[in-house]
């Protein structure tokens, strides 16, 4: 293995021999200097220089101004400035200018070397602890999963690996990623299983529930509404727990979060369902009994998410006891999110603005059909990267952002999650049967009964019965449903894309999180 190659520039090198001999025995080749000038000479014609330490007081060209022409020269070399100033201009001048650490004279040997393994072995240095502290936790979250958790505590299992999946993607350990990977595999397994078992309880409130679809609104949203200051509630369409962490450090740049709440999706896991119950407040067989002109089935002509506001308005008159003002405004293309971004202000002198933004659904179907977005985001850690990457240059963004110079409260949610399917199963139904690859519904469905949670009276899952010998199958775990025909072709088209309807972790437990300005 080649040595570290260090540049070091200070007019007082003869004084630093202690550290230098230091930096020798550990086996750091270094290159001194006592300018600026032939600092620069050094980065621009020697042999490649891993790390640059650089006294910020030099006579001739200081060490600002010989760091900013360094990274003309090489903006990627790490540079570490080095002074006996701590006043605050120059730190802040050095750290805009992008330096890698900032040491303050005199500088002890272990500094330095503290230094070195942050900029040199950093990756290496997180990628063991990672690999050893998921070393330690793998048999206790086995345990956990195989323990039979409550629905509490599957939203920890799910936090805990939501946790370790990203603290991977900064470590680069592809082989504890692999690991993990089957461990969440086993964890849906499970969930699946305990989701079969206790879901028809849960619906018809004949045993302990999680807050749900159907009472979010009344469970995790009205009691916090307060005349003190408007409410925003954002809901972005498909977001997964996992995304909102990804999130989160740019949100929390201007928002302070309250409290990370979570509820699950009712089944299917699927928008027409999920988002209406969520604003109607009831279940889909009861939305179509009381409102038989709003909800349509699958089967049915015509948007299934049209009218969210009437149902919205319904359940406050139902549910909050004195008027609520609301706008309630749905961002489906550039031109709904420009008119969001012109009028954000004027939305916050309601009590409550409904904000329900499309951008990640588009995304995970778009992924599934263009060859060039399955590239771009081809596993969980590429699709987090694409999310925050959308979100960061997103118009929402700059909405959120001139809302945070008002004090408003904001609580982010969502109506339901994906999973990225890589099982398939075989389904046969008749022409009637819907196509949707995470659930179906229609009559004589032929199905793998071990892939799937069926309700062959949809009315036990709170569900409309569009004809009276009408099923409904819900796909376990990574499961997606193909028919006979065309078999290969459809596997190959669907495998390894991210589909919602069916039952995961991934699908059912949905972030809600209350935060409020800075």
């Amino acid at each position: 293995m080649d040595k570290i190659r260090i540049l070091w520039a200070d007019d007082e090198i003869d004084l630093l021999k202690p550290q230098l001999l230091f930096l020798e025995k550990k086996g750091y080749e270094v290159v001194t200097v006592t300018n600026g000038h032939d600092a620069l000479d050094e980065v621009e014609n020697s042999k490649s220089f891993d790390v640059v330490f650089l006294d910020e007081s030099m006579p001739g060209l200081t060490g600002l101004e010989t760091l900013t022409k360094i990274k003309e020269k090489n903006p990627l070399l790490p540079v570490v400035m080095i002074t006996k100033n701590e006043a605050e201009d120059i730190m802040e001048e050095a750290i805009g200018s992008q330096i890698s650490d900032f040491l303050i004279k005199p500088v002890n040997p272990n500094q330095i070397l503290l230094t070195l393994k942050k900029i040199i072995d950093n990756k290496r240095l997180v990628r063991e602890k990672t690999t050893s502290d998921y070393q330690q936790e793998f048999r206790m979250l086995s345990m956990q999963i195989n323990s039979g958790p409550k629905f509490e505590e599957w939203v920890e299992v799910y936090r805990k690996l939501i946790g370790w999946e990203i603290k991977m993607d900064h470590s680069d350990s592809v082989a504890m990623s692999d690991i993990l990977s089957t461990q969440k595999q086993e964890a849906n397994s499970e969930f699946s299983r305990y989701v079969a078992k206790n879901y028809e309880n849960w619906v018809n409130e004949t045993a302990d529930a999680p807050a749900m679809s159907h009472n979010l609104m009344r469970r995790k949203i009205f009691p916090y509404l307060t005349e003190e200051r408007p409410t925003v509630m954002l809901l972005l369409d498909n977001l997964r727990f996992d995304q909102w962490k990804i999130i989160e450090p740019i949100i929390s740049e201007l928002f302070r979060v309250e409290e990370e709440d979570f509820f699950y999706s009712i089944l299917p896991t699927a928008t027409q369902y999920s988002r209406n119950a969520i604003f109607s407040g009831l279940m889909p067989a009861d939305m179509e009994k009381n409102h038989p002109s709003l909800w349509k089935n699958d089967t049915d002509e015509g948007g299934k998410n049209l009218y969210e506001a009437e149902f919205l308005e319904a359940q406050l008159k139902r549910t909050v006891r004195k008027p609520i003002k609301f706008d309630y405004i749905k961002v489906t293309n550039v031109a709904h999110a420009k008119e969001l971004n012109d009028n954000i202000l004027n939305y916050l002198r309601s009590d409550l603005t409904v904000i329900v933004y499309n951008f990640i659904d588009m995304l995970s179907h778009a992924r599934t059909e263009m060859e060039v977005l399955k590239e771009l985001a081809g596993d969980e850690k590429a699709y987090r990267s694409l999310t925050r990457s959308w979100f960061l240059n997103s118009p929402l963004w700059t909405a959120l952002q001139r809302a945070a110079e008002k004090d408003i409260q904001m609580i982010i949610t969502t109506d339901h999650g994906t999973i990225r399917v890589n099982t398939p199963s075989r389904v046969v139904g008749d022409k009637d049967t819907t196509t949707n690859l995470r659930y179906k519904v229609g009559r004589n469905l032929q199905y793998e009964k071990k892939d799937v949670l069926d309700f062959r009276d949809p009315r036990q899952a709170g569900l409309p019965r569009p004809n009276l010998s009408s099923t409904f199958i819900f796909a376990k775990g990574d499961v997606f449903f193909l028919y006979p025909n065309n078999y290969n072709h459809y596997n190959n088209y669907y495998k390894n894309t991210f589909q919602h309807g069916g039952i995961s972790l991934e699908e059912m437990i949905c972030p809600v999180v209350r935060l409020r300005s800075k």
